[in-house]
């Protein structure tokens, strides 16, 4: 072998001259590199030692077992290099306990802090012979040694029990129980602050729960809970240590939130909940000076006015003043220290916010508007003492910057506590402590403290930007609870509705954070304050308040789009998606999209109101630029390599499309000047790389077609020379299916960009594609049946779901051979695993059943006849299996059948093999009408039914199903606690058109008394909600009665006559006569009964 081949085979791959060039380690490194191999050679060695040492070895046993656990306690473990094996740790620990007697205190102190070391900076979490082996020795210890070990002992069963609550079952007793050490040292009474703070975090530990395992269990759990709340509401003893004080608060506010993240909780009662509130809200303003406050023990649900009464400032300075900025020699100088010390002095002076000395609260006197800056500068000093330079030594402005910062981790800790409440509580229970977190306008007084006072005046970032995620996560989901604030009629003297006092707490919301966006100054609390505000106008009906709320946030905010800070821009682009979406379309958003950039010149005003109608909106014009425009300059958070060349970070162009979705959604009148070139944005989007931007070019598309179809339905009030053009339709579309959409469709590696393609198929509109070439409608239909055999169920789904939609369309409903090809496609897809396929395909199969009706009736038999029978009879099959299935399937499959049931012939009707399939069928329709099924799948099974009685080849006088279809229509129409399904119910026993229909006199009796007792009962409801529906349900059981008039013959008047004269009979005749005064409801009377013969009738019968 040459040379040339031995070095070709030492090296590791082939070097190119494209490849980063040799760069020697630097000395530093290699020493670094060097140390962290040491430490576990070091480890290895000392552990071999400590693994051959035996208990009964000689008296240089405990020398040894010193020196070994010094050199194992000096090392650092925490580099990323140093990776020890969790079972060497284990058996390590194992054997340890074994040469440690409890006699030789040192050496359990030394133990001890050894277990700590390695556990923690390991990050290792032990085994369960382990964990018991070693809980075991230490318990055992705090039993037997002296008081001064215990701290350390506990230190070590903290790191012990961390994630391993769950397995500590058979220790919890001796931990927990009634007589536990945790719970002596816990206790509120135990003198030592320090064994009460290390018993704190080992059952904080202990209600830890890993993702994937069991929480603590109970009873233990809420032993743990009460503990954390009684240690927070006990009052800090007068001589304790500050910081050790702040330190055990965050012991048991942690402990809190451990509780409450483990599984479902609930609270004991509404006393509970509302002293944890009570004591979160006390420690959220822990340590801010000026803050002289009563705070209540128990806050209660009701909509109180201010559960605080704030006493007079006190004279004298407070204990701890939070230090000035230092002059730069001062901050060299406090910069010098080392170890954790100067950690926490740099966080403290990064946590500081910057603002003018002096000054205190104040609050702007004009709600919803945003603040001079006057009122800003004097914000951002509230909780600052001015104090000269000379007033502390440097000792004492580091250990009062120490404090600030333990202050301010207190908070930080107590409102991610909060928020975790938040999350686990019931919004509903929620919302009546909205009044102690979120304010109104403060009227006379000094203002609440709530959530909002953090976020304008807490000096650090940090807890203001914990403060914004918890209100975040009360104003998320809110809709229904804010849904009620109106403003619109003017304000009462009398009293204060609950409405207006939401509408005042709406604007309070708009107030105090538009004064939060103009003071923060840091990126990432400026992000939350922005997406705070999203959450707000997400929620708040802006339809029932006054305008002028918008105006001043939409200005506001324009600026930050050009922040340099790439997570802000985001922000405030999803801020302007919540604007365009909130009730759209609104005035005052459309009035602000149409209004320029920048105000005209005086001279020519006229010719820019002349042009103001067809000007784009400016916010389109923005989007469409942060799509396709590169971006002129290079944000902070982008990194190097930015150039004059390089688009928009990502994030952002995804967020631009989102917006310019909402825009087209909601305005879509105002972005229709602009399709063509929208529709080139889309186009470029879906011939990019990245999967996430052509995901939302194709959205783009869906929502650009489904604004041009809302244009054109029958429902629409856009006057007809508003539309777009059906030619500009039909080329917008040619361009679209001639462009990259066809690549979407075809992208198998990306099944969620093709699901979104098949939706912008299913988005054209029906008298566009009409006009389609003939090219462009076959590829169509071919792509989505063929799509429909895709191994993705999202695709599957999404194809299905485009037939349903296609069916639907004029040119193609009446091509035999596109129905017969869809419905096998469908058909095939009700059998697929997916709930979601079979929903879509259930969907679709009620569609496509929908068009058989409408063919029916205008093509007749011809129709009927040249479909194949054994493909209807599969499709009354297959609905007839989907009508078993999940609810979401149920609804849909229960209407095809009715329509089937409607559409089969006679021809079909007396042939044998449709007979057990039609017996299946009417079966399952009465199963699910007295089903415990949803009430949409109730209504739509009575629907059905209707609509099969509406076909005269159905035997219903003779068959053996007719009598349980009646039945269960009659026991809905009485029993029903859902108005909407009994009005439907009663329609359903008006369809047949004969009295044959109804078969013998007795069945014919039995729904007569049934509609009777119905309409007797139609205000009888459990549910208030329900009440709205009572007219309708009057009216449409008196139709019901009137039509079986109409019908009735001499065999059925004496079942009709003593009905009659009972008081449901009574009752029904004033009912009579309302329906027949107000003209029947717009039913044509001529054609069913005359007002002169109803009563007639109904004289002879009570006769």
């Amino acid at each position: 072998m040459s040379s040339s081949a031995c070095i070709n085979d030492c090296l590791p791959g082939i070097l190119s001259p494209d490849a980063v060039p040799f760069t020697p380690m630097s000395q530093e490194n290699r020493v670094e590199l060097g140390s962290v191999a040491a430490t576990g050679v070091q480890f290895n060695r000392c552990a071999s030692k400590l693994r051959s040492l035996r208990a009964g070895n000689p008296a240089n046993l405990k020398t040894e077992l010193n020196i070994l656990f010094d050199q194992l306690i000096s090392e650092n473990y925490t580099s990323d290099v140093v990776v020890l094996c969790r079972q060497e740790v284990c058996t390590l620990l194992v054997h340890v306990t074994r040469l440690v007697p409890l006699s030789q205190e040192h050496l359990v102190v030394k133990l001890c802090q050894l277990t700590h070391h390695l556990l923690n900076q390991l990050q290792v979490v032990v085994d369960e012979q382990t964990l018991d082996v070693c809980m075991c020795y230490a318990v055992q210890a705090l039993g037997v040694c002296n008081p001064w070990t215990h701290s350390e002992i506990l230190l070590a069963l903290s790191t012990l029990v961390y994630g391993n609550g769950p397995h500590c079952h058979r220790h919890l007793g001796a931990l927990l129980g009634d007589d536990g050490i945790l719970r002596l040292y816990s206790d509120p009474s135990h003198p030592d602050m320090e064994l009460r703070r290390a018993a704190l975090t080992c059952l904080a530990n202990l209600c830890l729960s890993v993702p994937g395992q069991a929480s603590l269990e109970e009873p233990y759990r809420s032993v743990c809970f009460k503990v954390f709340l009684q240690t927070l509401q006990s009052p800090q003893p007068p001589d304790a240590d500050p910081l050790l004080y702040c330190m055990m608060v965050q012991g048991a506010v942690k402990g809190l939130q451990a509780s409450l993240s483990g599984g479902k909780w609930r609270f004991g009662g509404s006393e509970e909940l509302g002293a944890l509130l009570a004591v979160l809200k006390r420690f959220m303003f822990h340590g801010c000076p000026g803050v002289c406050v009563e705070w209540l023990s128990v806050l209660y649900p009701a909509p109180l006015p201010q559960y605080e009464t704030c006493c007079p400032k006190p004279p004298q300075p407070p204990r701890d003043p939070p230090a000035q900025t230092k002059t730069s020699a001062n901050k060299k100088r406090k910069s010098k220290g080392r170890g954790r010390k100067a950690g926490e002095e740099e966080e403290v002076e990064r946590e500081v916010r910057p603002g003018p000395p002096g000054g205190g609260r104040t609050w702007p006197k004009t709600p919803g508007l945003p603040p001079s800056p006057a009122v800003v500068s004097s914000l951002a000093s509230f909780w600052k003492m001015s104090s000269s330079d000379s007033e502390f030594s440097d000792p004492e402005g580091a250990a009062h910057s120490k404090l600030r910062l333990y202050h301010s981790r207190v908070r930080q800790g107590v409102l991610l506590c909060l928020l975790t409440v938040v999350k686990a509580v019931d919004r509903r229970t929620l919302y009546g402590y909205w009044s102690s977190f979120i304010p109104d306008t403060p009227i006379g007084g000094p203002p609440p403290l709530t959530l909002l006072t953090i976020v304008l005046k807490d000096p650090s970032p940090k807890v203001r930007t914990c403060a914004l995620q918890v209100l975040s996560a009360l104003l998320e989901g809110s809709r229904q609870f804010l849904g009620v604030a109106e403003d619109l009629a003017p304000p009462r003297t009398s009293y204060t509705p609950f409405s207006f006092s939401m509408a005042t707490t709406v604007r309070e919301l708009h107030r105090s954070l538009s004064l939060a966006l103009l003071a923060e100054s840091s990126p990432h609390t400026l992000t939350q304050v922005v997406k705070c505000l999203a959450h707000l106008v997400g929620n708040a009906p802006y339809n029932r308040l006054r305008p002028g709320l918008l105006s001043p946030l939409w200005r506001q905010i324009r600026p930050y789009l050009r922040h340099r800070d790439v997570n802000v821009r985001v922000s405030v682009l999803t801020l302007y998606g919540a604007l365009v979406s909130a009730q759209a379309p609104l005035p005052e958003i459309q009035l602000l999209l149409t209004q320029p950039h920048t105000p005209p010149p005086q001279d020519t005003a006229l010719s820019w109101r002349q042009e103001e109608e067809s000007r784009v909106p400016w916010l389109l014009q923005l989007c469409v630029s942060l799509v396709t425009q590169p971006r002129d300059d290079q944000s902070d958070s982008e990194g190097p390599g930015g150039g004059a060349s390089v688009l928009e970070p990502s994030p952002v162009r995804l967020e631009a499309l989102q917006v310019l979705a909402h825009l087209v959604r909601g305005y879509f009148p105002l972005c229709q000047v602009c399709l063509c070139e929208l529709g080139g944005v889309s186009a470029r989007c879906l011939r990019e790389t990245d999967p996430s931007v052509q995901l939302h070019g194709a959205k783009l598309l869906e929502e650009l077609g489904t604004g041009i179809i809302q244009q054109y339905r029958s429902e629409s009030s856009q006057p007809e020379s508003c539309r777009v053009p059906i030619q500009q339709v039909v080329q917008f579309w040619v361009e679209v299916l001639s462009g990259p959409l066809n690549g979407a469709l075809q992208s198998q590696q990306h099944p969620t960009l093709q699901t979104s393609a098949c939706d912008t198929l299913s988005s054209i509109l029906p008298q566009a594609f009409t006009e389609l070439p003939e090219r462009s409608q076959t590829l169509c239909i071919t792509v989505l049946l063929g799509l429909t055999f895709s191994d993705n169920s999202l695709v599957k789904a999404a194809a299905v779901r485009a037939l349903g939609v296609y069916i639907l369309f004029p040119c193609l409903r009446e091509d035999v051979m596109f129905v017969a090809d869809t419905a096998n496609a469908i058909l095939t897809a009700l059998d697929d695993r997916s709930p979601n396929v079979r929903a879509k395909a259930a969907w679709s199969l009620g569609n496509l059943t929908d068009t058989l009706i409408v063919n029916m009736g205008c093509l007749g038999e011809v129709f009927q006849e040249e479909l194949s029978d054994m493909l209807v009879l599969q499709m009354v099959q297959s609905a007839t299996k989907a009508s078993t299935d999940k609810d979401r399937v149920k609804s849909n499959a229960v209407r095809a059948l009715g329509n089937l049931l409607h559409f089969l012939s006679l021809g079909q009707l007396t042939r044998p093999v449709f007979q057990r399939p039609l017996e299946e069928a009417i079966s399952a329709l009465v199963t699910t009408v007295q089903s415990e099924a949803t009430m949409k799948v109730r209504w739509n099974a009575c629907y059905a039914l209707g609509n099969a009685f509406r076909n005269p080849a159905l035997p219903l006088d003779s068959a053996s199903w007719s009598a349980s279809a009646f039945s269960a229509l009659c026991s809905v129409v009485i029993s029903c606690q859902n108005f909407k399904v009994r009005i439907k119910s009663a329609a359903a026993l008006s369809v047949p058109a004969s009295r044959r229909c109804y078969g013998d006199a007795e069945r014919f009796g039995c729904v007569w008394r049934s509609l009777l007792t119905a309409l007797e009962h139609s205000e009888e409801t459990r549910d208030f909600l329900e009440y709205r529906y009572c007219s309708a349900l009057r009216h449409t059981l008196t139709h019901s009665l009137t039509h079986l008039l109409q019908l009735s013959q001499s065999h059925d008047m004496p079942a009709l006559g003593a009905s009659l004269q009972t008081e449901e009979g009574r009752g029904f005749r004033g009912h009579l006569v309302k329906y027949l005064r107000g003209g029947g409801g717009g039913v044509d009377l001529s054609l069913s009964l005359r007002p002169q013969r109803t009563m007639k009738h109904v004289n002879v019968t009570h006769w």
